[in-house]
């Protein structure tokens, strides 16, 4: 199958204004007409905010919205104890790569409906940190927040898309029909590094629902994902059971933990990071693992759908 190509898409200095996207079918099937009316989503908008966290997502969606309307888009990152530190470096760097103006929301602290940790904390998160958003954005002159959801993420327990509603916030990537593969070859063929990062989440999906979440807890996991990164693994989570570590690594890089050297180093090197004893997941790193303790009627009241196995 042909590759899509951008040779009608000029540079994005030289485009900001709405008049310079071409106009495709109501019914895209391609990945480049997928990507032409995602551009049209856009521009209808006028000047847009990205809600910017660094992920695959939200990468290529800062550059969508520079190809879109130029110099009127600007990116929002809200940086804070929950944020990884590899997606906050991640972002200076797209931001820096696309030329999108970047601003920066410091939010040092737990509001409670999120330290509290209950089924739902996405949902609190995502009210506060995009309200949060829509208020810098407004401050300049934007009245409309993008969010970089896609349609795939319609098939997980994602309470924050409820948040995200309320608050009028816009999903263009759903609205263009944009799954996570499309994105993840659109972004290749942009060139943006970000096309095979790994899936990521905030550090507060580390902790199980019920647990207090707290700056320490969230350091402690920070470090150890970081320890892990360092020594290669690149899909990883360090889920936080107390003293316990429990690790997570992608299927496919479990076998690395037959070398005993590798094993002492990492059981050294994150207790260090905080934790008493340190344990493997034998199947590998699962989206949406913790989701498993949730009880189908808790996900009913919801309204999400039963999470994965």
């Amino acid at each position: 199958m042909r590759r899509p190509g951008f040779d009608w898409l000029p540079p994005v200095a030289q485009r900001t204004k709405a008049h310079n996207i071409p106009a495709v079918s109501s019914s895209p099937a391609t990945l480049e007409e997928k990507y032409r009316r995602l551009l049209e989503v856009i521009a209808a908008h006028g000047r847009v905010a990205v809600a910017f966290s660094g992920g695959v997502d939200s990468s290529f969606l800062c550059r969508a919205a520079r190809d879109a309307v130029g110099d009127g888009a600007i990116a929002i990152t809200v940086t804070g104890p929950m944020m990884p530190s590899d997606d906050l470096a991640t972002a200076k760097q797209i931001a820096a790569l696309t030329g999108i103006r970047h601003l920066f929301i410091d939010d040092p602290e737990l509001d409670e409906p999120v330290a509290a940790n209950p089924i739902n904390r996405c949902y609190h998160c995502k009210k506060i940190e995009f309200a949060r958003i829509a208020e810098v954005a407004r401050q300049h002159d934007v009245a409309t927040v993008l969010d970089g959801s896609n349609l795939d993420d319609e098939g997980d327990y994602r309470p924050g898309l409820t948040a995200l509603s309320e608050l009028k916030v816009t999903s263009p990537l759903r609205v263009a029909g944009l799954r996570k593969a499309d994105i993840r070859e659109l972004s290749r063929e942009l060139g943006l590094p970000t096309w095979d990062k790994p899936a990521a989440a905030c550090l507060g999906s580390r902790v199980p629902y019920g647990e207090r979440i707290t700056l320490e807890k969230l350091r402690a996991i920070d470090r150890a994902e970081q320890t892990l990164r360092a020594h290669g693994f690149r899909q990883c989570r360090v889920r936080h059971h107390g003293d316990i570590a429990r690790l997570e690594v992608a299927p496919a890089e479990r076998s690395r933990f037959f070398d005993p050297v590798l094993l002492d180093t990492l059981s050294r090197e994150i207790k260090a990071a905080g934790f008493r004893y340190v344990c493997l997941e034998l199947e590998g790193y699962q989206m949406g693992s913790l989701n498993r303790v949730l009880p189908s009627e808790a996900l009913a009241k919801e309204g999400a759908p039963a999470p994965h196995a």
